[in-house]
């Protein structure tokens, strides 16, 4: 059976995506493609922070909310936030109220703010692997790990800095959605339309 699916447009997607229009949306536009800037990584790496324990659907659905009240992932912002807005964020249906990731997340800017402009995407990419040759492009769900000696690295990293929620699962996650690794599977037509990274 194969792990690709076919959408509403006739377009075969990595079987993920399913049959919500947002998820395709998703896959069609970000996921996968290279991302940078010390901003849009230190989003991804706080959404995919508190997507743990999560499905990644809810996270998205929920990102309007959280860019609106994390100041766009100001990383300059985020790290002067205090205890009142902490308090405020607890009550906010909107996001993922788990004081433990809000914190981190807080904590996570401070380390942001503290590197010069460009050190954390910096950091980041350097852990990105070379790009496979296609032949070894998956084929199907059970081709792509959960976690790599890269992702286990740039977690260690991470958490030698002083960053939480950075665990090799996460990190996997948001290499692959930040294009530093690209596990389209082999047929989905991000394939012929990114080619080999």
């Amino acid at each position: 059976m194969s792990d690709l699916r076919i959408g509403p447009d006739s377009l075969p997607r990595c079987g993920w995506v399913g049959d919500d229009a947002e998820y395709r949306r998703y896959h069609d536009e970000e996921w996968g493609r290279p991302l940078r800037g010390d901003r849009a990584l230190f989003e991804k790496l706080s959404l995919e922070g508190f997507q743990a324990g999560l499905s990644w659907i809810t996270i998205l659905r929920k990102r309007p909310r959280f860019r609106e009240v994390f100041a766009g992932f100001d990383p300059e912002v985020v790290a002067a936030f205090d205890d009142v807005v902490v308090e405020r964020l607890m009550m906010d249906a909107g996001i993922i109220r788990n004081r433990a990731k809000i914190l981190a997340t807080i904590g996570n800017a401070c380390l942001v703010t503290a590197m010069a402009p460009g050190e954390f995407d910096a950091l980041m990419w350097s852990f990105a692997p070379e790009p496979r040759p296609e032949s070894a492009r998956p084929h199907a769900f059970a081709d792509v790990p959960a976690v790599t000696p890269a992702s286990d690295a740039l977690s260690k990293a991470l958490r030698k800095a002083g960053f939480r929620f950075v665990g090799s699962t996460t990190m996997y996650a948001l290499m692959q959605s930040a294009g530093m690794i690209d596990d389209h599977l082999v047929g989905c037509h991000r394939v012929s339309v990114d080619g080999t990274r």
